[in-house]
């Protein structure tokens, strides 16, 4: 009996159950995650329960306990969960100006009325505030990230454009045209892609002095 091999193959299978354990360890963290991410898009903050996390996710309390700690750093978690998907589902080329108003709306249609829902908690919700600040300066950078071929060399006319732009894309201006006015998902970005394409164009106005 070779009992190099048999030493070999030991660490070779604890290796792979170690991996094999690890892999579904995140799984459960990430369907945790999820499962609280998906809450906040229906749910108060403050009424969202362990149970109720637990549930959505198919583990334990104790699982998520476990995993987490407390709510408070659970909600935290989900927060920068939240955060990253956002980032991915808003990923779109530089100077892509069709593509960005698409990509958008895209987004508000899998989670504008969740993020409408967030904003008129933020008064009455501390760690709400902290989620919906932070998403306010996801936009703005995402504005200025994506339409950055587009803005003036100027600072105080690229900072207005800038203003101009994040109203023009925002969650309220989507509100206003998809669930307000009823609009379809299609008139809604040609709608908003009209009040982009016109920022864009617009002569820069001389500034007034205040």
């Amino acid at each position: 009996m070779n009992l190099k091999l048999i030493v070999i193959d030991m660490k070779e299978t604890r290796t792979y159950t170690m991996t094999t354990r690890a892999e579904a360890s995140e799984r459960t963290r990430l369907r945790i995650l999820d499962a609280a991410v998906e809450l906040t898009n229906s749910r108060l903050v403050s009424e969202i329960s362990l149970d109720d996390v637990a549930a959505g996710a198919g583990v334990s309390v104790q699982t998520v306990l476990r995993r987490f700690g407390s709510r408070v750093e659970l909600m935290d978690a989900a927060h920068r969960h939240g955060a990253v998907l956002v980032a991915a589902e808003r990923r779109v080329p530089v100077g892509d100006v069709v593509g960005a108003v698409r990509v958008v709306v895209d987004h508000y249609e899998l989670r504008g009325d969740g993020v409408v829902l967030r904003l008129a908690q933020e008064g009455s919700d501390e760690q709400v505030r902290t989620i919906v600040a932070h998403g306010r300066r996801l936009h703005r950078t995402w504005v200025e990230d994506v339409f950055a071929p587009h803005l003036p060399g100027q600072p105080a006319d690229r900072e207005a454009l800038i203003d101009l732009l994040a109203v023009a894309t925002d969650v309220y201006t989507w509100k206003q045209l998809r669930r307000d006015r009823g609009l379809s998902r299609s008139r809604t970005a040609a709608r908003m892609h009209q009040l982009v394409s016109a920022l864009l164009a617009a002569p820069i106005l001389p500034r007034q002095e205040t």
